[in-house]
């Protein structure tokens, strides 16, 4: 049965339609094809996360990207990303597997140091981030290394050639993905398309129905019992989430101990970096905290289910008076989300 969005988000083109599964499907190649006739492009990569929107937005496109790309945060549950590595293989597709260049036990622990302004020489970040952290866990973790393949793929082509990231945003996903997510968005050479941000709950429900494998039978290996199924990573399973960065800077309370008890090699790290922290003296050495006081956050690009929590803290004031970050610095951190 055809299924709408229900009000109209503010970067829509037009008012949502009623559209049965195939016509979604439809659509979402059609916003493909109107980038590959308006910009010279060099590259179309599927950005997958191992989560269920991501699985489905490379699923259905993985016959027209020229690879994939993962960005192994170092913060991840481990099976997310071999899921990630046996689907793409299974697929015989191209993996850019992604890595930071700083990493997270550094950030954290404030080893990572200012190259430029006024701030030379002073920690980029310190301690476990809340709310106000997270801006700069996504560009340090995700952002940078996706910019920097960018870079790689367009070399000093520049503007006169374009790569295309897809990625699974949808209206429906969340209130802020209903603000701000948009069919496509360009940021210099590079060109950000959410082919699937139109589809509804229950376009992700029959689509998954229609794929995925549910013989009375035993399984191959993340359900890819025939060449057109739609993969299954168990940790989405338990968690409900792909687990890929655990950074914690919008995490639930007891996320941690719900990890660990499925997946306590994941947590080991996260435990062992808290000791450190804390034998570091510093304030922020807890996983997830949530101190007293604070404001709403705005999660990165591509975090579909980081939302802010109310209690968490926001330290930014303090360390704009303290000198640790410059006033400029401060009002791009606390400037409210676009509407």
């Amino acid at each position: 049965m055809a299924d709408r969005i229900v009000g109209r988000p503010p970067k829509a083109e037009a008012e949502p339609q009623a559209l049965t599964l195939n016509e979604a499907i439809a659509r979402s190649h059609a916003i493909l094809d109107r980038v590959l006739a308006a910009f010279p492009i060099i590259r179309t990569v599927g950005l997958f996360s191992g989560g269920n929107d991501s699985v489905i937005v490379n699923h259905l496109f993985r016959h027209r990207v020229d690879a994939i790309a993962h960005v192994n945060t170092g913060t991840g549950i481990p099976e997310t990303t071999q899921h990630v590595r046996d689907v793409v293989a299974a697929w015989g597709l191209t993996l850019h597997e992604l890595h930071p260049k700083h990493s997270y036990r550094d950030l954290v622990l404030g080893n990572i140091l200012s190259t430029r302004g006024k701030n030379i020489g002073r920690p980029v970040w310190k301690g476990f981030p809340g709310p106000a952290g997270h801006s700069v866990m996504y560009r340090r973790l995700k952002d940078e290394p996706l910019q920097r393949l960018r870079g790689q793929l367009v070399g000093r082509q520049g503007r006169s050639r374009n790569v295309v990231y897809l990625g699974g945003m949808r209206w429906a996903e969340t209130d802020r993905r209903f603000r701000n997510a948009e069919e496509v968005d360009r940021e210099g050479a590079l060109i950000w398309v959410s082919p699937i941000v139109h589809w509804t709950n229950s376009h992700m429900r029959e689509y998954r129905a229609r794929h995925r494998c549910e013989l009375p039978h035993e399984h191959a290996e993340h359900r890819l019992c025939t060449p057109g199924s739609l993969p299954l990573n168990e940790v989405t399973v338990h968690l409900h989430m792909s687990g890929e960065c655990l950074c914690g800077a919008f995490a639930k309370p007891g996320e941690l101990d719900e990890i660990e008890f499925f997946y306590p090699h994941a947590t080991q790290p996260l435990r062992e970096l808290e000791n450190e922290a804390k034998a570091a003296g510093l304030d922020a050495c807890k996983w997830g905290q949530r101190p007293p006081g604070g404001r709403r956050r705005a999660a990165g690009r591509l975090c579909g289910k980081c939302e802010a929590i109310d209690g968490q803290a926001d330290l930014l004031a303090e360390w704009r008076d303290t000198g640790l970050i410059t006033p400029n610095q401060f009002d791009t951190f606390t400037r409210p989300e676009a509407a």
